[in-house]
């Protein structure tokens, strides 16, 4: 904690946010997979290739219709500003994908992710996810990775 102060009237830590940061640990190589670290990191029994995964998250950053990454919502808009959405190896192996945004929706980054394991793994082209967004509709065959390698790191106000 650097400082503490009174919020200002109408604040509300959800909405008055600016932006979120995630992040998405996996672990993709079974001799590194780190046991205390099962309860945080997804462990992936395949390879992948964070270079097409990062070719592949280009196309999807920028303001979009998010809505075949989103659970929809009656009422609420799927459009969002997505700053960032790169993954990197860090000295333990583990790869870790790093989103930022405005907001997201329901399971958005959790599906995202799961729309770039595949591009990571090879089995799709690095142009997979950016079809499955301009097609605007949840396809079956982008899997919802499990929550637990999701953890919210930064809210800027």
């Amino acid at each position: 904690v650097r400082a503490i102060a009174q919020a200002p009237d109408g604040f509300d830590a959800r909405f008055s946010a600016l932006w979120r940061r995630y992040a998405y640990r996996i672990c993709d190589d079974p001799a590194r997979a780190d046991p205390l670290r099962r309860h945080d990191t997804l462990w992936n029994p395949r390879p992948l290739d964070l270079a097409a995964m990062n070719e592949a998250a280009t196309a999807l950053t920028g303001e979009h219709a998010f809505a075949s990454f989103c659970r929809k919502r009656e009422g609420a808009t799927t459009v969002r500003a997505l700053r960032r959405l790169d993954w990197e190896r860090g000295p333990d192996g583990v790869a870790t994908g790093r989103v930022i945004a405005d907001a997201f929706c329901h399971n958005m980054v959790r599906a995202l992710v799961g729309a770039l394991l595949p591009v990571g793994e090879g089995s799709r082209p690095t142009s997979w996810p950016a079809e499955v967004l301009a097609a605007g509709a949840r396809d079956p065959a982008v899997r919802v990775v499990p929550p637990h390698g999701l953890s919210l790191e930064e809210v800027g106000y």
